[in-house]
């Protein structure tokens, strides 16, 4: 699978905006985009010309594809899934991504970024439902549980989210932290996305 080995802040100042792919270091003074916020390279200081419709189009994309961390063809699977279910493309495009269960293991506040929940998920760390499930873009559903390794428990960062030192969750998402534990209780809904994504601007980019 490619594999993206830069900077992820470069991707932040490229979009202009925190997409949270660095953990704590996003939320604190030493975020790339609070002091470095054009975009990198040897031109980014220069003056922006206005984009086009086009562009703008084209980096709302690229914002929500790096933002959740898919590539392309990824994107376009769930862009062409979103498209077949009923109710607003947009918005169900935005479901379908909250739905990973790479992303939900980072809203549970169970790691630092997504790219951190797609390793532990990867290397068998989480289960569902009891079973273990390696694989990020599983399609997580109302009322399954999402817990932790048991032998995958004993380390500093499990132990500050038992104290209730982690991220706040979702109100489609049930954290029991002390058990280290999380149930999906409801399936998410728009106003619980809080990256600024202006999704029709995507759809109008693959309407095109």
């Amino acid at each position: 699978m490619a594999r993206y080995t830069d900077s992820v802040c470069r991707q932040c100042r490229r979009e202009g905006a925190k997409l949270f792919l660095k953990g704590d270091r996003c939320y604190g003074p030493k975020c790339a985009v609070g002091h470095r916020p054009t975009p990198p390279g040897e031109h980014g200081q220069a003056r922006q010309r206005k984009q086009s419709e086009y562009g703008l189009q084209l980096r709302e994309k690229q914002k929500t594809r790096r933002a959740y961390g898919v590539l392309e063809t990824q994107f376009l699977r769930y862009f062409n899934a979103a498209e077949r279910m009923k109710g607003i493309t947009g918005e169900n495009l935005l479901r379908l991504l909250e739905r990973r269960l790479d992303n939900v293991v980072y809203r549970c506040g169970f790691a630092h970024s997504r790219a951190h929940a797609r390793q532990m998920v990867l290397h068998g760390h989480i289960r569902v439902n009891g079973k273990k499930v390696n694989i990020p873009s599983y399609q997580v559903s109302a009322g399954e549980e999402i817990t932790i390794r048991e032998s995958s428990t004993d380390n500093e960062f499990f132990k500050a989210l038992r104290e209730g030192t982690g991220r706040i969750v979702p109100k489609w998402l049930a954290l029991d932290a002390p058990n280290l534990k999380a149930t999906v209780s409801a399936m998410p809904q728009r106003d619980d996305i809080d990256l600024s994504i202006q999704e029709h601007l995507i759809v109008e980019l693959y309407s095109r």
